[in-house]
């Protein structure tokens, strides 16, 4: 059996993207973590970010991440800083982790019209990314099971090199 597969990246890697078409492809929900923070607490994440700060919005994101991880047969997308806490890397390990690697300028280009995301609302967003993939980069590997290039192929061609990949992930019950 295929564990539940965890999709980490920085953001605009595509993570929600490759999420949705994988779980198609394997017959299995598909969960956005930021997605599922929302409708627990029924405010958006710039919101959240407003009103609670960043501290604020990983201590729900690792409650997410805690009763996320325990479903299984599911596909998840998670938050590109998801990776900076421990606990939450420790969380991850329990399934597969697919981290979708993307360059500095391949994120500025993905999410330079993108309002949602509270990190980037700043007159210099090359230098957060830039930083932030220094932050998140060995971290994303350290919890990484494969780790898949992203920018080079389209979405469906990039998720049916992931199925070829699969196979060799498969435990016996």
């Amino acid at each position: 059996m295929l564990p539940s597969i965890f999709l980490v990246g920085p953001m605009g890697a595509g993570k929600t993207t490759i999420g949705k078409l994988l779980s198609k492809q394997l017959g299995r929900d598909f969960v956005d973590c930021d997605h599922y923070i929302v409708s627990q607490t029924g405010a958006d994440i710039p919101w959240i970010f407003a009103k609670e700060g960043e501290i604020g919005f990983r201590e729900r994101e690792t409650r997410a991440l805690a009763e996320l991880t325990e479903q299984s047969n599911i596909v998840m997308a998670t938050g590109g800083g998801a990776v900076e806490r421990a606990e939450n890397r420790a969380l991850l390990k329990k399934g597969l982790v697919i981290y979708l690697e993307a360059s500095v300028d391949t994120q500025l280009f993905r999410t330079k019209k993108d309002k949602n995301r509270p990190l980037l609302q700043n007159d210099n967003p090359k230098e957060v990314l830039e930083r932030l993939y220094r932050i998140r980069h060995p971290l994303y590997q350290e919890v990484a099971t494969i780790v898949v290039p992203t920018g080079r192929v389209f979405p469906k061609q990039m998720v049916a090199n992931i199925m070829r990949m699969l196979p060799k992930y498969v435990k016996s019950s």
